[in-house]
């Protein structure tokens, strides 16, 4: 039992959100925005479709208002077209920060789909919350 004991530790300890990689500077077909940016391009695109790539029970607990909630790993075409029949419909993505990577894989799963007008805002919901931007929580 105390080997069980001491291997969880270690991993705990050696697998610290500190040491998860960073998310690529660029991804090709996507344009990277701030937080400035991203309430700009809000407000100023009324068709603009917003993907929080987060696990749910982190969207509840506070999200970029209007965003759908799609974690990476459940996004399908069917349902990206669901909220975006029109390939060429803007598609912001984001997720926790530049230690995330469900936004650039479902960024990804976009561009392969077909999709053209993509933002990214890397920073994420880690930079929202240093901005002390408006939030909504459920």
């Amino acid at each position: 039992m105390r080997f069980f004991a001491f291997l969880l530790f270690w991993f705990i300890s050696v697998v610290s959100p500190s040491d998860k990689p960073y998310v690529p500077e660029s991804l090709p077909g996507a344009t990277i925005v701030s937080a400035e940016e991203t309430i700009e391009l809000i407000l100023t695109n009324s068709d603009l479709v917003v993907i929080d790539a987060r696990k749910r029970s982190e969207y509840v607990k506070g999200h970029i208002e209007g965003a759908h909630s799609i974690l990476n790993t459940t996004l399908t075409p069917s349902l990206l077209k669901a909220i975006s029949p029109d390939k060429s419909t803007s598609l912001l993505f984001y997720c926790n920060g530049i230690r995330c990577q469900r936004s650039s894989d479902a960024i990804s799963k976009a561009i392969d789909w077909g999709y053209t007008t993509i933002y990214w805002f890397r920073g994420g919901w880690k930079e929202w919350q240093e901005k002390r931007l408006p939030a909504v929580t459920e």
